[in-house]
Formats: C-alpha cells, sequence, structure tokens
C-alpha cells in the first residue's frame, strides 16, 4: 500500500497568530479516527502518514477511478468556532499540509459554530467545459504588472451572489495548483502549470478583468471563468516550494509587458484552445522544459519574467541571497523582521549577532522560521525566504499597529448610538473603520479599508461584507444590530486571541494612575485589563493590584 502524509497548521490573523492546544482529528472515509493529536507553539502537528494508492494512477490520463484516498479533518479549541475539512486527497509521497484558521467566538456567543469545507477531486478530474474569456490581443491598462497582497477571490461564478475572500497571492496560487492538478506530476509539468495560473491571474489583475465590469473582486473561483479556487483547502508540499520560488514570475510576449492570457483546460474531457493540462505531463516526460511546454501550446515568442512590484510588502528582495558572513542593511532588515516574529513564534532563537553581520545565530534563526513556513531549511535567505519573513512581518506588525490604535481610540465595550450610513463622517466614523479592520483580520472577506473618518463606498463594502459574515440584512447601514455585532465580534477576539508569551504580571496601582494610562504603559487595552480582573467601572484605587496582559 502506497503512503502520503499530512500535517495541520492551525494559525490565523493571516499567520500572524500560531494557535497552540487545537484538538485535531483525523478520519477515514468509514469514519474510523486514524489519528488524534494538539497542535503545538507553532500551531502544527506532526507530519501523520496515511494509507493511499499508488500514485502511478494519478500520473495516467486515462485512468478512471480515483487516484487516492481521502480523509476528513476535525479541529476544534477553547474559544473559537470548529472547523471539518472534507474529502482531503491524500497522494502517493505527497505532504498535504492543512491550514486550519478557527475564528475566535464572539463575547456573547455560547457554543461554537461549524464551517464545514468540502475539498473533493482536483479540476482536471472534472467534467465540464471551461469559457475562460480574456483579452487576446496585448491590453494596457495599469502602468505595471503588480503582484496583489491580497488578491480578491469571489466565491463563485461572476454574477453569483457569493461571498469574497482575501488571501496572499502566493497563498492563492498555491491553493489554485493544488485544486486544479495532481502534485505528483513531473517538476517541469508542475512549473508549466503554475506559471499557467499566476500569469492568468495577473492578466486579470492587469487588465482590471471584473473591475471594469463594475465588480469588487479581481478574479473567481469557477473553473467555468477563471481557475479553481477551495478556500481553506490543503496545499501539497511539492507545490507550495515551487510556488515561493516563483511566485513573482509570469509568461509575456517578447517586446510587450501584459501577462499573456494563459488559457488552458484539462485536454481530456474539456478541450480548449489554450493549454492541455495532461499535455504537460506528457511533454514533461519527454523531457521538454516548463518554457518549452508553455510554447507548445502558446505563441513561440513568449518568456518568462519578474515583476518586484508587489504590494503589502515593506522592502524587496536585494536580488542576492544572504547566508553566513554577508553584511549590510540587507542583513539588519531580516534580523529585525526576526526578531520581531520571534515575539508571536518564541521557537524562533534570538539574533545574537551584531547588528548587519550575519553570523551562526542569525543563520539558527532563519532555519527554524524556514522549518516553521515549510521552506528549504538551509539557512539561507534567498527570494522564497525573503518574501515569506517579509510577509510574516508584516501581519504581525499589522497586529500590534491595530492593538496601538485601539488604545489611542479608546473603543470600550458600549457601542456607540449614533446610526451610520454612506456620507457619515466623525469619531464615530473612525471607531467603525477599526473596528472592521481588527475584524477582517481574522474574517477574509471583509475588506481592508482606510480609517479616515468619512464613510464611503469602501467602508460600506466593509459593513455589507461583516453583514454578510453576521447574517444580519446586509443594507450598509451601521444600525443598533451592526453595532452590537461589531461588539462582540470585537471583544471575542481580544478575549480569545493570546499571542505567545502574551501572559499577564501583577501592578500595584499608584496615585495618577488610571486605565488608559496603564493601557498605553503596557501596550495593552482598556478593556483588556478590565476583563482580565473582572472590573465593571474604570475607578482605580491606590495600592489596588491588578494583573496586566502581557503583548509579548
Amino acid at each position: 500500500m502506497a503512503i502520503g502524509y499530512l500535517t495541520v497548521q492551525a494559525r490565523t490573523a493571516h499567520d500572524a497568530v500560531p494557535l497552540a492546544n487545537v484538538y485535531i482529528q483525523i478520519v477515514d472515509h468509514a469514519k474510523n479516527i486514524i489519528y488524534e493529536m494538539t497542535t503545538d507553539g507553532n500551531g502544527e502537528t506532526q507530519v501523520v502518514p496515511l494509507e493511499t494508492i499508488d500514485k502511478s494512477f494519478s500520473l495516467n490520463q486515462y485512468y478512471t477511478g480515483i487516484p487516492y484516498f481521502s480523509y476528513s479533518v476535525f479541529a476544534q479549541k477553547a474559544g473559537f468556532n470548529t472547523i471539518s475539512v472534507v474529502d482531503i486527497p491524500i497522494l502517493d509521497g505527497e505532504t498535504a499540509i492543512l491550514p486550519i484558521a478557527l475564528v475566535p467566538m464572539q463575547e456573547r456567543q455560547t457554543s461554537p459554530e461549524q464551517t464545514n469545507i468540502y475539498v473533493g477531486k482536483p479540476a482536471v478530474a472534472m467534467q465540464g467545459a471551461r469559457k475562460q474569456e480574456g483579452p487576446m490581443a496585448a491590453p494596457y491598462v495599469l502602468r505595471q504588472v503588480v503582484i496583489p497582497n491580497p488578491i480578491t477571490v469571489h466565491m463563485g461564478a461572476p454574477s453569483a451572489y457569493a461571498s469574497n475572500v482575501q488571501v496572499s497571492f502566493s497563498d492563492y496560487v498555491k491553493n489554485v495548483a493544488s485544486s486544479e492538478i495532481y502534485p505528483t506530476w513531473p517538476d517541469a509539468a508542475l512549473r508549466a502549470n503554475i506559471y499557467a495560473i499566476i500569469t492568468f491571474a495577473l492578466n486579470r489583475i492587469y487588465t482590471e478583468w471584473y473591475r471594469n465590469q463594475g465588480y469588487n473582486f479581481d478574479i473567481t473561483n469557477s473553473t467555468a471563468y477563471d481557475q479553481y479556487f477551495v478556500y481553506g483547502r490543503p496545499i501539497y508540499d511539492s507545490i507550495s516550494k515551487i510556488v515561493d520560488e516563483i511566485f513573482n514570475e509570469y509568461v509575456r510576449r517578447s517586446g510587450q509587458n501584459a501577462p499573456y492570457f494563459t488559457s488552458f483546460c484539462n485536454g481530456t474531457t474539456a478541450t480548449c484552445q489554450g493549454m492541455s493540462q495532461w499535455g504537460t505531463v506528457s511533454l514533461a516526460n519527454r523531457n521538454f522544459t516548463p518554457l518549452q511546454i508553455l510554447r507548445s501550446y502558446y505563441p513561440n515568442d513568449i518568456e518568462i519574467v519578474q515583476t518586484n512590484t508587489i504590494t503589502g510588502i515593506v522592502s524587496s528582495y536585494p536580488g542576492t541571497a544572504l547566508r553566513v558572513g554577508s553584511t549590510g542593511l540587507d542583513v539588519q532588515t531580516i534580523q529585525t523582521y526576526l526578531n520581531r516574529i520571534r515575539r508571536n513564534y518564541p521557537a524562533i532563537p534570538a539574533i545574537t549577532d551584531n547588528a548587519g553581520v550575519f553570523g551562526d545565530s542569525t543563520r539558527a534563526a532563519v532555519t527554524t522560521f524556514q522549518k516553521i513556513f515549510n521552506l528549504t531549511a538551509d539557512g539561507i535567505v534567498g527570494k522564497a525566504t525573503w518574501y515569506k519573513i517579509s510577509r510574516i512581518y508584516t501581519a504581525v506588525a499589522r497586529l500590534a499597529e491595530l492593538d496601538s490604535e485601539g488604545n489611542t481610540l479608546g473603543i470600550g465595550t458600549v457601542p456607540p448610538s449614533a446610526v451610520l450610513r454612506q456620507g457619515s463622517t466623525g469619531q464615530d466614523v473612525i471607531t467603525l473603520q477599526y473596528l472592521l479592520n481588527v475584524i477582517g483580520e481574522y474574517y477574509p472577506g471583509i475588506p481592508v479599508i482606510a480609517q479616515d473618518g468619512i464613510f464611503g463606498s469602501g467602508t460600506r463594502q466593509a459593513v455589507i461584507a461583516f453583514q454578510n459574515e453576521m447574517r444580519l440584512s446586509p443594507d450598509g447601514i451601521v444600525g443598533t444590530r451592526t453595532w452590537n455585532a461589531l461588539y462582540d465580534t470585537y471583544l471575542g477576539i481580544g478575549e480569545n486571541i493570546f499571542p505567545p508569551g502574551s501572559g499577564s504580571f501583577a501592578y500595584t496601582v499608584k496615585s495618577g494612575d488610571t486605565l488608559w494610562l496603564l493601557a498605553r504603559r503596557f501596550n495593552t487595552t482598556v478593556d483588556a485589563i478590565m476583563r482580565l480582573n473582572g472590573l465593571t467601572s474604570d475607578l482605580l484605587n491606590i495600592g489596588q493590584v491588578l494583573q496586566i496582559p502581557g503583548r509579548g
């Protein structure tokens, strides 16, 4: 019997917060419990072996059976809603990495709700035609090719009433590749397909294909119109490593800047003018390179290039790998990022090298980071590691920034009474925008908005997305029910999200102390201090001992 592998990673807030002690149950198709385990301080379980079918069946386009065994995963943790992921394909020799993004329960929620995610077979094994449409001539909308972080995916056909989710571009590509094809395919076939997936998405961004039609998303998950994307599904390690290496590389015609419209289909139950997914396997077996495979389906003058314009990243890859012996500002940047990340991931060892000097402790920190985030653990900061460190740093820094803003705003526990709608302005609108941005860190369907105190169309879209998440009437107006839901959700996050090392410590109240000043001094919130100490008012007495929540 062949063996595949599965590991679970429970993290939230765009991987900024690992979730320890999540109970994980793995069951087979007959509902037999195969494994029970809990996540560690990095939010991970061990990698477990699972029986499956020989990989040769997933390499044969004429095989009509299912070339893998399926398993299901159930995840639960106190204070969070539960998740069930059903029909996960486990393939011979491949490691499936299942991300579990548990959502904190609301403040007054008494029992967890369960989210059910169905994975199933990849698109290459599905019936039905694909009618991907796009500009075949060189389009020109944006001035440059940009990697979007995040990319907004509509979870249905373009005109269907469905939610949008926002994910990082590299995670989107990993998900699509894992949803479209088999990870057992030859490396050249995987790369050719991943290049087509990347380029197809960038073409949608570059041409603003959907946004020019009045939609508020970049791409759909419909196989009929775009590429298959299953939110919450596992990705495969072989695919993940390739994507980390080439996520900012795309296909264009010589002399043009635009990403080529790389349409594709499976080549068996559906045919098209673009690339045959099964055909890439045959060509890879004939020792074609990824570019040669792509030129077999697209014009002969196509080339593979890269863009370093990546939104949501603080600094771009310097172009040269950093390793022991490297010195300079780029090394110092990585050291700064890792030292901040390790406050949320304490397993990363402290860096004791001089600033800007890549020594043994920097290498140890890099290697541990690479292990945690499924990168090749060689202690070298190449492109894949640089951008992963940058992305995780951005996520943890974003949470810290929001926490600090909450202290300044003094959100409190009682919602405002004002009814807000498009056109409203003022402090209550800033409070609304802040709450939506905090909640959006844990609910991927809520877009990030500017905190400018102006209730514009972007704020209205975010309000509607929140109302849909909470099963409220999606009218874009913030009245009593929406305010209450916002505060319940926000306070639930504060009660249930504890970054590693957050703990608490005792403090004796002194003359002149107020809850607001203490929250500012210790980088926490008034709400957190009141909850931890069971306070019902903001009155303090000299000599009173308070527990102060730590923030790592």
